[in-house]
Parts: structure tokens; sequence; C-alpha cells
């Protein structure tokens, strides 16, 4: 097999672990915390996980070194959902905290996420395959995949396969849903005295798997760090040509993390905030006149050039939008979507969803780009809803500022040019190298899963946090998956499921982009962070997030 210089470096970088992880593996012991409880819906969770709920968190601990070699275990390990940066340190960290426990423990990697646990597909790791994957990016160690786990049906099947290989524990390296399935996955294992522990590692580019305990998902840095690169040089590309309004689409399905991050490490001229939106209840209009103000104020001072990031759910939160998806999800249900779709033209289908909105929802429809009002109406979702993600949000902006600015050009107000170019940068993020912040937060997430199944937790997300200092001063736990859940409505029915954790617009990150961005959007601002640096002083290769630093006061 080739490979690049900078892979086979990678396979050979030493991830840095929590100085207590360091001690010998068999030197550490627990320090329990207090119990816990849910974030909101304390009797229903309790109510639904008997078994696993209200459990403390747990610290480890330097303690007296045990001379009794742990009994064999065999663990299985999945990927669930999308990809991030750096899951293949955490089923390295798993694999080697692992062997340094007992040589004979064994770990299965599982393949293409939670099926292959149902299809019993997998592979037993050695240290040969392991060293192929270390400190690389992507999924591709054993793939992953979307299936929940969540039916009776299927958490047999999954004990059955667990008992078939006698093991004692299953890691999932996942998402909010991902780690939800694990927690109820877990209650069941509890109920049915299976004696299979579940732990979790926290996942997601997106970076809305975070709280007080959580101060970060793995792959949130390196993929904030991929698109910032090329975020800076498209700023860089813009302040050179002074000709086009670059307008950048950026992954986040629901939370502006990705977005923020980026716009603090950029500082570009625009950069939608979803959930202020949300908060301040802006209509499409009012954004495309924030947007223009910001253009016309630059083309008069001589720059017809600028840079405006967009989150990629952003749509969802502007409230007259949502009322209009929510009207065409309806529109379209049951069999009026056949009859719909067997309409031969886009003006037939025009008139029937003139006939089908309200004259609300039909004036916010009307002021679309024709590609956009088409979008809506061509991929349903599994469950025939609008999929919302794949609206060309940042086409939809530029079209409607170049609208407004012809507006204003008709008024004599504007005098300027607009041009505009587009781009998305999501999948280019998913699979990079992960920075060395990303390889050793995994790489300890995957340890510490490790010390978890020793120590008998079921039900437990790996816990590594004090993370905006060096890695020696990481502290390294435990904190039960029903600490983090709620109820919400799920397809019509009440679910328990992991808070997802949005921009907090009093938190230090949003307060501190929102101090600057008058500026940012009058004037040349930007910075240029350039590609992630694996080799060199610590201070350059070793740093953390600015939203991280921020929220830790530094």
């Amino acid at each position: 097999m080739t490979i690049s210089p900078l892979q086979k470096a990678r396979y050979e970088y030493a991830p840095k672990l929590p100085g207590m992880l360091r001690h010998g593996i068999q030197e550490i012991s627990v320090k329990e915390g207090l119990a816990t409880q849910s974030v909101a819906d304390q009797e229903k969770i309790q109510a639904l996980f008997p078994n696993t709920y209200g459990k403390p968190e747990i610290t480890f601990v330097k303690g007296d070194a045990k001379d009794v070699t742990p009994s064999k275990k065999t663990v299985g390990v999945i990927l669930s959902g999308g990809q991030a940066p750096g899951g293949h340190n955490v089923i390295s960290g798993l694999y080697d905290a692992l062997k340094a426990l007992n040589p004979e423990n064994t770990l299965l990697g599982f393949k293409g996420g939670p099926s292959g646990l149902i299809e019993d597909s997998y592979v037993e790791f050695t240290d040969e395959f392991i060293d192929e994957y270390r400190n690389t990016g992507g999924f591709d160690i054993i793939g992953s995949g979307r299936t929940k786990l969540e039916t009776q049906e299927q958490f047999a099947i999954v004990a059955e396969v667990a008992k078939k290989h006698g093991m004692n524990a299953i890691v999932i390296i996942g998402g909010d849903d991902s780690n939800t399935n694990a927690a109820v996955l877990a209650e069941y294992f509890a109920a049915h005295n299976t004696g299979v522990q579940v732990i979790g590692a926290p996942k997601t580019i997106d970076g809305d798997l975070k709280n007080d305990d959580i101060e970060t998902s793995f792959g949130f840095d390196t993929a904030t760090k991929t698109y910032s690169e090329v975020i800076g040089n498209i700023e860089r590309d813009a302040n050179s040509a002074k000709k086009y309004w670059h307008f950048i689409k950026v992954m986040g399905r629901s939370a502006s993390h990705v977005a923020l991050e980026c716009a603090l490490e950029t500082q570009p001229n625009i950069c939608l905030i979803s959930e202020e939106v949300a908060e301040k209840k802006m209509s499409l209009a009012q954004i495309a006149n924030y947007i223009a103000d910001a253009v016309e104020y630059r083309s008069n001072h001589g720059e017809n050039f600028g840079v405006a990031i967009i989150p990629e759910g952003v749509v969802e939160f502007v409230p007259e939008f949502s009322t209009l998806i929510s009207e065409i999800n309806e529109l379209l249900a049951g069999s009026k979507a056949d009859a719909f779709n067997a309409l031969p033209s886009w003006a037939e289908k025009y008139a029937f969803i003139e006939k089908g909105l309200t004259a609300e929802s039909m004036d916010v429809f009307k002021i679309l780009p024709v590609g956009i009002q088409q979008q809506l109406f061509l991929e349903r979702d599994p469950h025939g809803n609008v999929q919302v993600s794949l609206i060309e949000s940042e086409k939809l902006f530029s079209a409607l500022v170049a609208d407004e600015l012809a507006r204003r050009k008709e008024a004599g107000t504007y005098k300027g040019k607009f041009n505009a170019l587009h781009h998305f940068f999501g999948y280019e993020g998913r699979c990079a190298f992960p920075s060395n912040f990303d390889a050793d937060y995994c790489y300890s997430l995957g340890y510490n899963a490790a010390l978890l199944i020793e120590n008998g937790f079921n039900g437990y997300l790996s816990k590594v946090s004090n993370l905006s200092k060096p890695a020696e001063e990481w502290v390294a736990g435990g904190m039960p998956i029903t600490k983090m859940m709620n109820m919400e409505r799920r397809h019509g029915e009440d679910k328990p499921v992991i808070r997802k954790a949005l921009v907090e617009l009093e938190g230090k990150p949003f307060k501190f982009f929102e101090a600057h961005r008058d500026e940012w959007s009058k004037n040349t601002c930007y910075t240029y962070p350039g590609a992630i640096q694996y080799y060199g002083p610590a201070e350059v290769c070793d740093l953390t997030t600015h939203t991280l630093a921020l929220e830790k006061g530094e």
C-alpha cells in the first residue's frame, strides 16, 4: 500500500494522555461524585431508566497499585452516524488500554455502524490492524452507519450477538442520537441481567453534544480548523480580486457552533447565527436587508467584495420559513404527494401549491428564487418531510440580497456592483487528519472508556475535561448518559433524547462575536488561520478552538 509522508509520520505520533492516565493502568482508582439527575423531565426519565438513572459522576484518581491481572474481557465497538476526525484514535486508545489491562483482552469492531451488531459483521483487531489507522481521519477502519438501536427486537438480537462472542461491553462512538440509543441499550442490558455494559463517546463535528460536563465533542476542533483554513484562503482571494462576494454555507444541521467558530477564526464580513435569527424572529427580508446594508456600506467605500458565512440549517430558524415548511409537509402528506408528482409541468405544480398554502406562506414562497422553490418539492425524507438540509441557503440569501440591491439601485441609493460566488463546506472537514488536540482527546476518550468498562460502569459517557489546558492537566472520568437527557416530541411520540446544545446567546463566544461583527462587516479585518499544524511549537500545534478558550475565559 502506498502512503503519503504525512500519513506515515502520523502513524508514529504518540497521543498525549491526561496526567492521571499516564500512571500505571493498575494504579488508577475511582472517585465518586454526587448522584445525578437528568437536565429536565426527571420523573419521566427516571421511570424509563430505573436501572441506570441517578448514578454518580466519577473521576479517575491515583490509587494503590493492584497486583492482580484483570480478568479477560471481550469488548465490541461501533462507529455510529456521520464521520468526525479522530474516531480511529478512540478505537486505538480503547484497544491499547484493554491490552494494557490484560494482553488477552479482545476488541471486536462491528462493521457499518449499529447494523454490524444486528448482522454480526465484525473484525477482530490486532496490533497490525490498529497501527494502520492511528492518528488518521475518517471512519474507514470499520465504517459507520445510521441504523438506530431503539426496538426491543433489536436489543434482543444485540444481546444474543454479545452472548455468542462472550462480550462484556459495547462502546458506541457517536453523537446525541447515537448516545441516546446507547443509554436505552444500557438500560435494556441492565434490566435483563445480561452482564453487558454500554459506554458512549461524544462525537459530532456540529459541536451540539456539549454541556457543563462535555466541554466539546470530538472532531469539532479539526473540522472547524479545516473550514477556517479554506475560508481564510477565500478571504485572501476576495481581498485580492476585489470583485466578488463569497457566500459560504458550513455544516451544522441545527446549531451554529461551526459557523460561529469559523467566524471567530477568520473574521468575515457577515456570519449568520441561527439561534439569534430565531430569538429575534428575523424574517427572510430582514436578513437580506442586514447583509445588503453591509454590501452597500462597503461598496460606498470602494470595496465591492466580502465574505458571508451561512449555517446549514439557518432557514429552519426563520419563523415564516418554518411555517412554510410545515404547510408544505401537510400539503404533500399521504397520497397528496402522488397527485402533486403526477402533474406534468412546474406551472401546474405551482398552481397546486398556490391553492394549498395560506396567503402568508404563499407570500414567503413567492419571494424565493425558482430554484429554491423547486428544491422544497424534490426529495423528501423517509417521513415525507422537506429535507431542509438540501436547501442551498447560501444561494437563497445571495439571491435575496441581489433583489434587494436591485431595488436600492432603482431607487438611486446604491450604485455599486454585486457579484456572488457560492461554496458549501461540509464533507471536506469530516475525515481530515485530526489535529493534535483531536488526536489526543480521542485517544484519551478511548483509553478512558476501557477504564470505565474495567470498573463495571454501564450507561456512562467517557468524559475528559479541563480541555483548554495542556493534556497533562486534563481530567478523566465518566458521567451517566441519562444526566444529559430530556423528553422531546419525535415523530408524534414523546421520547427520551439527549438535549442538543445550541449556541448560547449570553455565552462568551457569541458575546465576543457580537461585540466585533459591526467592525468586521464594514472593514476588511480578515484573518488567515492557514493549514492545521501537526509539528512544531505547542502554542501553534496544540491550540484548541476559540470557542473553548473564550468559554474558559482564556
